[in-house]
Order: C-alpha cells, then structure tokens, then sequence
C-alpha cells in the first residue's frame, strides 16, 4: 500500500511538471504568423487561427483574402509566411520564387467542389451542362439572356458573377470549363471576395454564379445550386461527389503554401502542425471536405522532414492526381 501511493506522488508530480513545462513552452511562444490569398481556403486557414491562438495567446494570426494570384505576389516578396491557394503554383510563380530565394512547401489540406449557383427564385434552371457553361463563360460569348443557353428559357438577361482574375477559382473554373487558365468573357461582377459574390447572387433574380462549396453551404437557404452534367448526367456538388470525384469537373484539392524563411520561427512552426493535426474537423466545419487521415500525415512526416512537397514529384495519392488539371 504504501509502494502503492509513493508510486501515485511520483507520477503526479511527474505529470504536473510535464503540464509545467507544457504550459511554460506555450507562454514562450509568441509573435506573428502572416497569412494570405485565396478566398476559398479562408475559412479553414480562419478556423485554425482561431483555435491556435485560443491555446497560444502571445501568437497573433492574420488571414488575408488577396485571391491565390495576389496571396502568391505576397507570398513571392516575402511579405507573408504561408499562401492560401486554391490551385496550384503555376510555372511562372515557381521561378519568380527562386529568383527571390523563397523556398517553400506545397501542403494539401481540403477538397472542395466549385459550385455553380442561381437564385432561388430561378425556377427554371433544372441543371447545366459543361458544354452549356463554355457557351456561356468563353471568351466572346454571345450569351446574353437565358434563352441564349436553351430555347425553352425566358429571354430574360443572365447576370453573371464570379472570382476576379487573381482567384485561383477563376483560374481552375476558367481551365475545366473555357480549356485554358484566365480565358473567360470579361462582362460579368467579379470579386475576390466570395462573400460579395454571395450576396450578388442572393440579391439578383437573374444571377449565375461560382465559387467554393463552403460558401454555398454557409448561405443554402440564399442560394440555388445547379447540378452540373460533366457527362454522366447532373451531379450536385456534396461530399460524397466531391470525395469521390463524380462530380467532374470542378472537384479539387486546395492547399497552403508555407515559406521555409517563415517555418523558422517557432510560432509558424507549431501553426503549421496544428494546422495539418486539426485540419480533418475544422475543414468539416467550415463546409469543406476532409483528406483522409493518412494525407494529412504524410503531410505532416514532409513538413518536418522539409523534403520537397510538390504534387507533380510525390505519390500522395491517386485521388488527388486525378482532379488535378494539369498545365499550371
């Protein structure tokens, strides 16, 4: 009895010195962790910084929505640790990282589905094909009133709106649909600011629009979504589509890019890792989908490791190769 409880001291004492030492690590921590970019990946980078710093009180987080093009131009001046990005790095960006001595990570952390939306007053939009968005996005598009899409359709006018031209969702849109990266008609309300474009469409009986699946999820009862026919037949945007890639061809993974300059500091350091350890619930939260649990490990042995972390190089799975367009 008495081996018993000398055995029980010790090991509280050790624990509560271990909860010290714990504790005494987190009040050290502090400083700034800078974040920017995409628009679609905001929600989750917001969600990580909230918990983070709830836990890490002397560590401020900023989150940024610059677009992926403008998070990059940051990104590329060393102006900010990681990227938010809702594509890949294209080729150009790559070299201008180099020629600025920026080495980086590239980290998945979420599948998304761009979802096409109306407004819920429009009640005669049944779905659409990806032949009928090419008409209706591509450069030099004639499309002007419904009808102009089907016959069948009032002439009534079709409001377009979208991301502008540094969203990494209007680059793989503009990709998927158009055929090439950026070739899209210009006439339509763009923001990098998915929430605007929310609104947009919320407020506009006439309104066509995309963006992330978690904006649509967020704002359902505001929103119509449209079943896209990528020629299976009209699929809607959900997880189980999304997961499994049948809803073609606006399934994709989205990432961070994290600076190695930046991953130095303790402070980008433990974000980092609590990002990739917490990514699998947050990302459900905020109406994205998970990676399984095995990428986000992988992730997390690369980023320790700090090996090269590019898609193009690494087999982190053939689910993610497969949504992946090439050409960037």
């Amino acid at each position: 009895m008495i081996r018993l409880l000398i055995y029980l001291t010790i090991s509280v004492v050790f624990l509560f010195s271990i909860g010290e030492r714990s504790f005494a690590a987190e009040r050290k921590l502090a400083g700034k962790v800078r974040i920017d970019g995409s628009s679609t990946v905001f929600p989750i980078s917001e969600a990580v910084a909230e918990e983070f710093q709830k836990l890490n009180r002397k560590v401020r987080v900023t989150v940024g929505i610059s677009g992926t093009g403008g998070g990059f131009k940051k990104f590329i001046a060393g102006e900010t640790d990681i990227n938010d990005a809702s594509r890949p790095i294209k080729k150009s960006e790559t070299q201008k990282t180099k020629e600025n001595g920026i080495d980086f990570m590239e980290l998945p952390v979420a599948y998304d589905g761009l979802s096409v939306v109306i407004n819920p007053n429009n009640d005669f939009v049944d779905y659409l094909t990806v032949t009928e968005l090419r008409k209706i996005w591509q450069p030099g598009s004639t499309v002007i009133h419904w009808s102009d899409v089907r016959p069948e359709w009032p002439k009534q006018p079709i409001n377009l709106y979208g991301p502008g031209a540094d969203s990494g969702t209007f680059d793989y849109f503009t990709k998927a649909i158009n055929g090439k990266s950026q070739a899209s008609r210009p006439d339509f309300t763009a923001s990098e600011d998915d929430n605007v474009l929310v609104m947009g469409v919320a407020g506009d009986k006439n309104a066509l629009g995309y963006f992330g699946y978690a904006y649509y999820r967020e704002n359902q009862s505001r929103l119509k979504v449209v079943p896209i026919d990528g020629d299976s037949g009209p699929i809607l945007p959900s997880e189980q589509t999304i997961n499994d890639g049948s809803y073609k061809p606006l399934s994709r993974p989205i990432f961070i890019y994290v600076s190695k300059h930046g991953s130095q500091r303790p402070e980008v350091q433990e974000f980092v890792r609590f990002y990739l350890r917490n990514a699998s619930m947050l990302v459900k939260e905020v109406g994205y989908i998970p990676l399984p649990a095995k990428e986000y490990q992988d992730a997390l042995d690369r980023f320790e490791k700090w090996s090269s972390f590019l898609l193009s190089k690494n087999q982190l799975g053939l689910r993610i190769k497969k949504v992946l367009l090439e050409g960037y």
